[in-house]
């Protein structure tokens, strides 16, 4: 199989040739037009001269993008889109993703430079990061002659190396000497490994990441971690209450399961929970999907696979407050002993749900691990993660995802936190007294599926976990939906990883998180719930 590319990031710019290290130059333009050229020297030479690198930024004119060749395809400037609204990232993240997918050269070795401002220096690596997925199940052949695969130049066995630096630029237009600190190097690396885990996951079909795989994978990283996991699966969940996951996985050969990863540093004041919905497939169960729904539904572990990226970077980085990551996995299958609609399933916060549709699962997982979250480890700050709807994507669309919350200090931090890691965010309408009664049934305490697929579906799947929770839930409760960012085209994104680690960042004792981790701001309405 072909070998997955290798990422260093570097404290500063390193000498190299573009003739043997081929070189790609990423920036906003007026950011490229401050750069002299005996900045970028040491990249360049002796291929590019003075003259060639002045002329070439002159000739960028970025509509959204533009690029120049500075040296045959070896050596490259790119300019990034000249705005970004207030909707979008500064760093013009998903712009960066773009450009390196299309000019990187999948040789043995080559350099991404990266010109930029500090405070976009960590959205502009996690964007490098995304063009490189892990996972592939190509053969080293091209074609099938046996020719050598283009990933691998050099043809001598070793996984091709992408050099990751920074020219960061400052505020008042000069270029910052100081090189990056350990503690930096170190956040990005952790990061990064969070980001192609969380995508690696989510790219794998289901027979190889089933139930038991994605068990193995948390159980590997809590090994790492020095943390024992918790492992409720099978008939123990439907003994111990949990309902919903039980419902939702026990038609499938492989049994679900909840798993709970549990940091606990001496001296924490806080206590966060990250549920993430683990459905490692979902054929929509007895309501099942039509022919051209179903592929791609390997990711609907999106959630679970981010929290567990995100878990694994915040505890490297140095968390220092109480971390639970709960991990709700199964498989929405067919068989014998699937959920039928009409059945009546009693959830973890022992409420009733007359299931009406089978494809609506992920709440379901959701509300027992949310659910468990406060009962059983007490967190004040919960959050949970999913490829909930489809209609997400309706809602804000595939770069942004959608926060739920019944915070709105929190809410104006969690979209501060999208821009800053380039995760983007926007915000859905928060409202029970109006939605919850999408769920009204005559025999249960709800349904697990809206009356009218027309009222804000999201939102109001959103509410059917927080109603598991009670909505006088004292503490932070924050959904996020992803379901159309978790994916760009057939690829994973990694997306949520990078956005929670921002989100928290100062919770860590990480420099770097800290700096970009969002500030307290006055809401736009100083009244969260009107009397």
């Amino acid at each position: 199989m072909q070998m997955a590319t290798d990422i260093k990031f570097n404290a500063s710019l390193t000498i190299s040739d573009p003739q043997v290290q081929p070189v790609l130059i990423i920036g906003q333009l007026r950011h490229l037009n401050l750069l002299k050229f005996d900045q970028l020297a040491c990249k360049l030479e002796p291929r590019v001269s003075e003259e060639t690198f002045k002329n070439a930024i002159s000739c960028l004119h970025p509509a959204p993008t533009d690029k120049s060749s500075l040296y045959l395809d070896v050596a490259t400037v790119a300019a990034l889109p000249l705005k970004a609204s207030r909707h979008n990232t500064s760093s013009r993240a998903h712009a960066i993703t773009r450009l390196v997918k299309n000019h990187v050269l999948n040789v043995s070795e080559e350099c991404v430079v990266l010109v930029c401002q500090r405070e976009n220096l960590f959205a502009s690596a996690c964007a490098v990061v995304r063009a490189f997925p892990l996972y592939s199940r190509k053969t080293g052949s091209i074609n099938g002659s046996g020719s050598k695969s283009p990933c691998n130049a050099s043809g001598d066995g070793q996984a091709p190396i992408v050099n990751v630096e920074f020219v960061i630029v400052d505020k008042d237009g000069g270029i910052e000497t100081t090189p990056l600190t350990e503690q930096e190097l170190q956040c990005l690396e952790e990061t990064a490994r969070g980001i192609r885990l969380a995508a690696r996951i989510v790219d794998m079909p289901c027979n190889e990441m089933n139930v038991d795989h994605f068990i193995q994978n948390v159980c590997d990283f809590a090994k790492e971690l020095s943390i024992k996991p918790q492992i409720i699966r099978g008939d123990e969940l439907e003994q111990r209450g949990f309902g919903g996951i039980h419902g939702v996985g026990k038609a499938a050969a492989v049994p679900p399961a909840l798993v709970v990863l549990s940091h606990l540093p001496k001296g924490a004041q806080e206590t966060i929970a990250l549920v993430g919905k683990g459905i490692v497939y979902d054929t929509g169960g007895l309501s099942i999907k039509g022919k051209t729904a179903m592929p791609g539904m390997k990711r609907d572990c999106g959630g679970a696979a981010a929290i567990l990226g995100a878990f694994y970077a915040a505890v490297k980085c140095g968390f220092k407050d109480n971390l639970h990551a709960v991990f709700c996995l199964a498989e929405n299958s067919v068989g014998p002993n699937a959920t039928r609609p009409d059945d009546i399933h009693t959830l973890y916060s022992g409420r009733t749900v007359e299931i009406n549709n089978t494809d609506a699962e992920g709440r379901l997982v959701l509300a027992d691990g949310v659910c468990y979250a406060n009962k059983d480890l007490k967190a004040n700050i919960i959050l949970d993660m999913a490829t909930l709807t489809g209609a997400q994507g309706v809602a804000t669309g595939k770069y942004h995802g959608a926060i739920l919350t019944n915070s709105e200090s929190w809410e104006a931090k969690a979209l501060q936190a999208g821009r800053k890691s380039g995760d983007l965010l926007a915000p859905i309408i928060y409202c029970p007294e109006l939605h919850f009664s999408e769920f009204a049934s005559a025999v249960a305490d709800m349904k697990n599926s809206v009356a009218d697929r027309s009222n804000a579906q999201s939102s109001c799947a959103g509410i059917f976990v927080a109603a598991h929770l009670g909505f006088d839930y004292p503490g932070v409760w924050m959904h996020v939906d992803m379901a159309m960012p978790v994916n760009c085209g057939e690829r994973a994104t990694g997306y949520g990883v990078a956005l929670l680690l921002t989100l928290f960042g100062s919770y860590t004792k990480c420099a770097l998180l800290q700096s970009i981790a969002p500030v307290d701001e006055e809401p736009p309405s100083k009244r969260i719930c009107r009397d």
